[in-house]
């Protein structure tokens, strides 16, 4: 049944009347996912796309709708607390679009979030897509900014840091004729709610996943982490991509968690660990679908 959002879900767009909320509002309903309720403040009783009510607060929104998912379109300055309104409201998921919130703001979510029941996705993330059945997979669920018509409904899970490689991989594996069963970018930043690891559980208990692409970029530990734990546990054949293989130590390079300090994280690091885990490395961006393909 795919993981963490369905066809079924409902969800409630926080930010929904800014220009890029309401873009991507716009395109998740035209894909047939079931948007049921915008927030922004101070604009409660406006209907959005002319079936969408818009609340001040993410608790009327639940209350009166029953969404149970939240994407955050948010600026910056005032994301971090978009996330804990949504989290105080009892929302089981809400996934973080929002790019540039500040790392001090970020941990303040991080420490009021534990113990929650709340997960995040994000931020600085594309969301997640399930597809559907229909044509081009409209009639899935897609929370974020993903292109729809490249997905197609299947059996490989798709976990990544980044947004783009995500695409890649989720059109070749179109191509290919597998699909996808679930796409989840996970995002980049330092501070983040959901990990490979985290993602690697789920798609691992979900019988409809049958393969996984794990696409994971320099910085951190995090898919040394997923790659221990798949060595002992997972079940299905996992292809690999790791970004950033010229980057020089010390230097960003596109998120903001992509950075080498220490002599950790490295590209190189993070391949070996892969590989001593049984999971196949693809050595470039175009080779992650038929790296999976090859396991099949």
């Amino acid at each position: 049944m795919s993981i963490l959002v369905q066809p079924d879900t409902k969800i409630l767009i926080q930010g929904i009347t800014g220009s890029f909320g309401g873009q991507h509002a716009n395109l998740s309903i035209e894909y047939g996912t079931q948007v049921v309720a915008g927030v922004t403040p101070g604009k409660g009783g406006q209907v959005f796309a002319e079936t969408v009510p818009v609340f001040n607060t993410v608790k009327e929104a639940v209350s009166e709708t029953g969404a149970t998912v939240s994407a955050v379109f948010v600026p910056p300055p005032f994301a971090a607390d978009a996330i804990l309104e949504a989290v105080d409201a009892g929302v089981e998921l809400v996934v973080a679009i929002t790019e540039g919130i500040p790392v001090m703001d970020m941990m303040r979510v991080a420490a009021k979030m534990q113990g929650s029941s709340t997960r995040l996705i994000g931020p600085n993330c594309p969301g997640i897509v399930t597809p559907g059945e229909g044509p081009q997979s409209s009639g899935g669920c897609r929370i974020g900014i993903a292109p729809g018509y490249i997905h197609k409904k299947g059996s490989v899970g798709v976990v990544s840091r980044s947004g783009t490689l995500t695409y890649e991989a989720v059109w070749q594996t179109t191509q290919l004729g597998l699909g996808q069963s679930t796409c989840i970018g996970i995002g980049g930043d330092p501070i983040n709610g959901t990990s490979h690891l985290d993602i690697l559980k789920l798609f691992n208990e979900d019988p409809e996943t049958e393969s996984i692409i794990m696409i994971g970029e320099i910085g951190g530990d995090a898919e040394e982490q997923a790659a221990a734990w798949a060595k002992e546990h997972c079940n299905k054949p996992i292809a690999a991509f790791i970004a950033g293989a010229t980057a020089p130590p010390g230097r960003r390079m596109g998120h903001a968690g992509a950075i080498i300090s220490g002599g950790k994280g490295t590209a190189e690091a993070k391949k070996e660990a892969l590989v001593a885990a049984g999971i196949a490395v693809a050595q470039t961006p175009s080779e992650m679908g038929s790296t999976l393909a090859k396991l099949l």
